[in-house]
């Protein structure tokens, strides 16, 4: 994707499959919420689901990531029925919920650490898009965008959850174990959209 090596049907079909994950986000959030007795906690990861699902229809980035979708030429009805996602995909995705939703609160917000990576990415997907991919509209990479302020911030909040709640060594081989389930997660995705739309 970075390098420009995509076709446009391998960029609709990773956007397409991966707006099942994007769905996905706010209901893991949720869980955690569900889970936490701390109401401090609870306040301040309740953006995360406003980031995601905004306060109105039509705002946040569930709906930016729609935009990119039609941006790159799958139309909205199509992104938003996810008549294009794949099984393995919607899989993955629900077992994050699941997760989430089943895993003692401080293990679900150690999963979420992989955002301590997602601004670099971002940041590369920023400059890629209108260098490989012209036809892209500009206002269509707003969701990435987003991201480099939300990222930060909410990586930055769950690594110190993470570090304060975590000082045992088996609640930190946990807190591990949980970032590993969700790196896998994120690679079972990937590879079943790679396998579905390599060329």
């Amino acid at each position: 994707m970075h390098e420009g090596r995509l076709s446009a049907r391998q960029l609709q079909g990773w956007v397409a499959n991966r707006l099942a994950y994007q769905r996905a986000i706010p209901r893991k959030d949720a869980a955690i919420i569900s889970n936490c007795p701390e109401p401090e906690v609870r306040r301040a990861w309740m953006q995360r689901i406003i980031d995601h699902d905004g306060l109105q229809p039509g705002a946040g980035g569930i709906e930016m990531w729609i935009r990119l979708g039609e941006a790159l030429g799958v139309p909205r009805r199509e992104m938003e029925d996810e008549r294009h996602v794949l099984p393995g995909v919607r899989l993955a995705a629900e077992s994050y919920v699941t997760f989430c939703k089943t895993k003692p609160w401080v293990e679900a917000v150690a999963s979420s650490l992989t955002e301590l990576f997602a601004p670099d990415l971002m940041r590369k997907r920023i400059a890629a898009f209108p260098q490989h991919y012209p036809w892209i509209e500009a206002g269509a990479l707003d969701y990435f965008r987003s991201r480099l302020i939300q990222a930060p911030r909410d990586s930055q909040q769950g690594l110190r959850l993470v570090q304060e709640r975590c000082t045992t060594v088996e609640s930190q081989r946990r807190a591990f174990d949980a970032l590993a389930f969700k790196l896998e997660m994120l690679w079972v995705m990937i590879d079943t959209i790679h396998n579905a739309y390599a060329e």
